[in-house]
């Protein structure tokens, strides 16, 4: 009888094993990379905020910044709260103005400190 050639039935379902690993392997990289940028573009978008209104700031009468204010901005298709206070510093009259940003969730996003 002449010996047959070709897989047996184990070797075929350890190889489809171990693709299947690969496979969910590389799934799972997919899905981070896509966590990964969703976080990056938010941290982004809400630093571009951040320095807008320190900008904003840095220009704006001394006299508007005595109090603390906060509002909200849309960029990026998506609306970002902002709360800005200000604090003398102490030395020749230095304001030192803290903005922080907050996503749709409430967690702190970026944060911006400018010192006039």
């Amino acid at each position: 009888m002449p010996a047959s050639t070709g897989f047996s039935l184990i070797e075929l379902l350890v190889a489809l094993a171990i693709f299947a690993l690969v496979v969910v392997g590389l799934l799972n990289l997919a899905g981070e990379s896509t966590r990964t940028a969703v976080h990056v573009e938010r941290s982004v978008l809400a630093g571009i905020v951040a320095d807008n209104l320190a900008a904003e700031a840095a220009l704006a009468e001394a006299s508007a910044l005595a109090a603390p204010a906060q509002g909200s901005e849309r960029l990026g298709e998506r609306d970002w709260r902002w709360r800005r206070e200000t604090a003398a510093s102490g030395n020749d009259g230095l304001l030192r103005i803290d903005i922080e940003v907050t996503g749709d969730d409430g967690a702190v996003a970026a944060n911006a400190t400018v010192l006039r």
